[in-house]
């Protein structure tokens, strides 16, 4: 069954604008609450069991607080208590069907992004949603599903005191730079996959290539949609005079930009590669058909004379001179042969055969 394209808002119809209803898929486990701070000079990673005993660092820190699974109100709501978040923010938070934009608010920018993997049992490309949210000291990001998306982001923080100088604009780059890149290792695996459905519906085309065809045009579709909304978003953050990004932190912006654009060039070729496909996959299917259609019209041909012979001989008349003649019968047999015999030569000398 097809994955549906739209997400389901009937419980949603009618509330009143801010009211935390999640629409994503329910899930049992507990969500994780990580908190990372950092300066120039040390770092700390913990564990927290609920955001709500949680408090902004000010002064020299840059704070960090990855949640992973959206799918608990009470979990959000505590974040937002605890960093002061507006209604509406909140509401899109467990709104897993965002497209990709930015708000300002009053302190912070909230950054809605698709993160976006290849699964190769099913061969489909699994979107889910990440919400960004930028303030002075601090980066909120939550994501609906655990992920090892952010190790490097992790890893550069405890090895390098580069990024830990940096303030939290840049620390919000680094994450955009790895869901962006990210998407090259997705359409990576998919032109793998679409590459050797290329070889197939060359060597031998069959219906179920067809419905792979169709299958890969509805993933890619889908991941042109979580992606080109991305542009507008990096480009008014890159140029944009907002207090929270630096003009430093707006050059690399501008890089992250750069690689969106690639990443949706990419994604059209790879649809009009398919697209092509498609056309070829239909032009094979009517080329068999037509040699199909010729072994049969050169058959039905062979045999229309042979077929007015017998009947002429088949015919009860009396005065029938070869009905008397004792190699009539095998003179019969002959000439069919040899109109058969002189057809398949014709055909053969026209190139039809």
């Amino acid at each position: 069954m097809a994955r549906k394209l739209v997400v389901k808002r009937g419980r949603k119809a009618g509330s009143e604008p801010g009211t935390l209803i999640h629409l994503g898929t329910p899930r049992a486990e507990q969500p994780a609450i990580r908190v990372i701070e950092y300066d120039q000079h040390e770092i700390s990673d913990r564990l927290i069991e609920t955001a709500g005993d949680y408090r902004v660092s000010k002064g020299k820190h840059v704070a960090w607080l990855n949640v992973d699974g959206v799918h608990q109100v009470e979990v959000v709501e505590a974040v937002g208590q605890a960093f002061n978040l507006h209604p509406l923010v909140m509401e899109d938070i467990l709104s897993v069907d965002q497209r990709p934009k930015v708000e300002d608010y009053d302190g912070y920018l909230y950054l809605v992004l698709r993160i976006l993997r290849y699964d190769e049992a099913t061969r489909e490309v699994q979107s889910e949603q990440l919400s960004l949210i930028l303030g002075d000291h601090f980066v909120l990001s939550l994501q609906e599903l655990p992920s090892d998306l952010f190790d490097g982001v992790r890893s550069r923080l405890e090895d390098g005191r580069q990024i830990r100088s940096m303030p939290a604009d840049y620390l919000a780059y680094a994450l955009l730079d790895a869901v962006v890149d990210h998407y090259f290792l997705t359409l990576e695996a998919l032109g793998d996959e679409i590459e050797a459905l290329e070889d197939e519906l060359i060597d031998r085309p069959e219906p179920a290539t067809l419905k792979r065809i169709h299958h890969y045009k509805r993933e890619m579709l889908m991941f042109r949609k979580a992606v080109w909304p991305l542009r507008e978003v990096l480009s008014r953050l890159s140029r944009d005079e907002s207090p929270l990004i630096s003009a430093e932190t707006q050059v690399f912006l501008r890089d992250v930009y750069d690689h969106t654009i690639h990443v949706m060039d990419t994604i059209d070729t790879l649809r009009e590669l398919l697209v092509g496909m498609l056309d070829l996959y239909l032009s094979s299917v009517s080329n068999r058909m037509n040699e199909v259609m010729k072994v049969l019209t050169i058959i039905a041909t062979v045999f229309m004379p042979l077929t007015f012979i017998a009947g002429v001989y088949g015919m009860n008349f009396e005065f029938m001179p070869e009905l008397g003649w004792r190699w009539g019968y095998p003179a019969v047999l002959l000439l069919m042969l040899g109109v058969s015999a002189a057809l398949l030569f014709t055909f053969r000398r026209r190139g039809w055969i």
